[in-house]
């Protein structure tokens, strides 16, 4: 009876056995057979990908103008720009403009209370017409028709002018009249008003200038070039000048004067004067950029230069490939180098966008020409 119970646990014992054994290897059958899936779906893919063409596009080179282009920061001035103060003390009685406001030569600007100097002007005139009496009696005195100067001599003239005052009295009256007319401020030239401050009813500081006239048409720029950049400057260059408060706008104008001395830091002022559409202030931070042709160059853009193991490489097209050429560039501006090597010859195709991550003869598709 125990026999039969051993031999009974026995064959169970083995049908569990072979039953794990049978599950163990369906799992190692199915683990082998993704693995041999998945590397056959990478051989696959690494089979299936072709090798692509970079895509470029080319320039042929040619022989052309080349402006040189020179950029400092600079200043502008106004052309034209006066301080304007009364010439006497008085109340403003009246001012007509305010800051900013555009104005024309001749235009009144403020006036003065010109009772006082009316008066003043009026009382010399009338001390002026008694010097002139008093004139004539002295000529009748000495035997001269008082209506007919011009046979009085030279030197009873002057005796006569002296003994009446009538000199000092025209003085007087001319310098009171020229009181009462500069009573009124006016612009000396087209411009804008600037720096008024004062109010009507109020006297005026003596000391400080009343407004300031600016001129708007012509604008000067001041800059500074290098001591080493004077070869490359002259006068009548055509320059840009920028804003830095409005940088996409663009007035023209040329250097006018160049001053001779350099200073301590190895610094030369330059001037230019500047077409400022009347847009431009006084005063205003700008980029200045000087441009000179410099005749016919061979010129790359500077979308065509590479640096590799930080030497300048150009890309050249060849029978479909990129074909690596070390060149050497002499000046620039903002969009060009010149090429001052023999590495690049007129006629040769340059490969200008697309060369970033190309390889010595690796193959390309033009996609544009320039």
């Amino acid at each position: 009876m125990e026999s039969k119970k051993r031999n009974n646990m026995f064959a169970i014992g083995k049908k569990s056995c072979c039953g794990l054994s049978m599950w163990i290897a369906a799992c190692l059958v199915a683990c082998s057979g993704s693995n041999d899936k998945a590397g056959g779906e990478e051989g696959g893919v690494s089979t299936v990908l072709p090798d692509q063409e970079n895509e470029v596009t080319v320039q042929v080179l040619t022989l052309q103008d080349f402006e040189h282009e020179l950029v400092s920061n600079g200043k502008l001035e106004a052309g034209q720009q006066a301080d304007l103060k009364f010439e006497t003390q008085g109340v403003v009685a009246a001012i007509f403009v305010k800051n900013g406001q555009q104005v024309r030569k001749g235009q009144k600007l403020a006036e003065l209370d010109k009772f006082a100097l009316t008066r003043q002007t009026a009382q010399a005139r009338d001390a002026m017409e008694q010097a002139r009496l008093q004139m004539q009696d002295v000529l009748i005195g000495q035997g001269y028709a008082a209506d007919d100067s011009a046979q009085v001599p030279a030197d009873v003239m002057r005796l006569a002018r002296v003994k009446s005052g009538y000199d000092r009295s025209i003085a007087d009256y001319e310098l009171a009249k020229h009181e009462e007319e500069n009573a009124t401020l006016t612009a000396p030239f087209d411009g804008v008003v600037a720096n008024l401050f004062a109010k009507p009813y109020n006297e005026p500081d003596a000391s400080e200038p009343f407004c300031t006239v600016v001129g708007t048409q012509g604008m000067e720029a001041d800059f500074t070039v290098l001591e080493s950049e004077l070869p490359l400057i002259k006068a009548g260059d055509r320059v840009e000048i920028t804003p830095y408060s409005d940088a996409a706008s663009r007035y023209t104008g040329r250097i006018t004067e160049i001053n001779p001395l350099v200073d301590e830091k190895g610094m030369v002022r330059v001037r230019a004067a500047v077409n400022g559409q009347g847009k431009l202030f006084s005063g205003m931070n700008v980029r200045v950029s000087v441009h000179r042709s410099l005749g016919k160059q061979l010129v790359i853009p500077k979308s065509a230069l590479v640096l590799r193991t930080g030497k300048q490489v150009v890309f050249t097209l060849q029978g479909g490939k990129a074909i690596w050429n070390y060149v050497q560039t002499g000046l620039e501006n903002s969009d060009s180098y010149t090429v001052t090597g023999e590495e690049l010859q007129e006629g040769d195709t340059v490969i200008v966008t697309g060369n970033v991550n190309l390889a010595h003869e690796a193959p390309v598709k033009v996609v544009n020409n320039h």
